[in-house]
């Protein structure tokens, strides 16, 4: 299943119940005029075999993961979410001045908004379904 990733992509990873998550999908999608990224939820099965790829734990969703196929490395936390505001130019990029920041710093906060998403922002009973124009960025 890994084998049959797009290697000319850049795989996000994340909770699919988590209406923060899916809001940030969405300005993502937005975003991406270069078709940059694919998406799967940490729940989907493609997910799932991607983080046992990964050697990471299955049942910590409350991180976003960035996974490089091609050259076969991933982000997660803070890293994720910077490297993934840094592909949409132009202010964006701006937020890459928090990358000087020692990574248990930005992590925190990242920590903080993981660990209280769901009763700040919600969450939905299932995983996010794609829209049909959305279905070729999701894999899986």
């Amino acid at each position: 299943m890994i084998d049959t990733l797009p290697k000319d992509k850049k795989i996000v990873l994340f909770d699919g119940v988590c209406n923060l998550c899916n809001g940030f999908v969405d300005k993502i999608i937005s975003h991406d005029k270069k078709d940059v990224f694919r998406f799967a939820s940490l729940q989907s099965e493609i997910g799932v075999a991607i983080q046992e790829h990964l050697q990471l734990d299955t049942s910590q969703l409350d991180s976003v993961i960035l996974y490089v196929p091609g050259k076969e490395v991933y982000y997660h936390k803070s890293s994720a979410a910077f490297r993934i505001l840094n592909e949409f130019g132009g202010a964006w990029k701006l937020l890459q001045v928090f990358r000087i920041l020692p990574k248990f710093i930005n992590d925190f906060g990242y920590n903080i908004i993981a660990k209280y998403r769901y009763k700040w922002f919600g969450q939905k009973d299932t995983c996010r379904m794609p829209t049909a124009e959305e279905r070729a960025r999701f894999l899986g």
